[in-house]
């Protein structure tokens, strides 16, 4: 595992890609739940981006070691290009872990599946999204993880809004990681 020093130096530079990419701006924006805020992320552009993909698989890597982990994913779109990233690291590691992600509901056509990869009950999950509000997308995809009869043991996030999702996650037991998070005034820092 890598030490804390690492794991700072991963956020940071993400931290740091984000602002060079656009994905983070501040300014007067107002949410897809109505609210205003004074800043925007905009995960997807992070994650899609070579090097930005490579320090959140990184990241998250570290942050799944010691939790025992089987597989790893979370809810469309947001987790799509993260579990691939993750996938790619974790054979190239040589980890035996398994990505997947989580459709708002189950398909109409084809196999009719809710949940998209190679998730097996009995497994140890972490559950991720690249932002963490209220928890409107992860928390739909957690249920649904567990109705396939796993155990999500870790919620893990690029940036925790403190806007309940969180509280939520330590109601239900479920450990969370963040990089970064953001103030009730909008500073957005790293936390790692």
């Amino acid at each position: 595992m890598a030490n804390g020093s690492d794991l700072k130096n991963i956020a940071t530079r993400l931290y740091d890609r984000a602002m060079e990419l656009d994905s983070l701006r501040f300014g007067d924006f107002t949410l897809s739940s109505g609210a205003k805020s004074t800043y925007y992320f905009d995960g997807r552009m992070l994650s899609t981006d070579p090097e930005g993909a490579d320090l959140i698989s990184q990241a998250f890597s570290i942050a799944m070691d010691d939790a025992g982990i089987d597989a790893f994913g979370g809810p469309t779109v947001a987790a799509v290009p993260i579990v691939g990233a993750l996938a790619l690291r974790s054979h190239l590691d040589g980890k035996k872990r398994t990505g997947f992600f989580v459709r708002p509901e189950k398909k109409e056509h084809g196999a009719g599946k809710q949940i998209e990869g190679n998730l097996e009950p009995g497994m140890q999950v972490a559950a991720f999204d690249d932002t963490i509000s209220t928890g409107g997308s992860l928390f739909p995809a957690i249920d649904a993880i567990e109705a396939a009869g796993c155990k999500v043991v870790l919620a893990i996030a690029i940036l925790d809004r403190h806007q309940g999702g969180d509280a939520e996650l330590e109601r239900r037991g479920i450990p969370f990681f963040k990089l970064w998070e953001s103030t009730p005034d909008g500073k957005v820092t790293v936390v790692v």
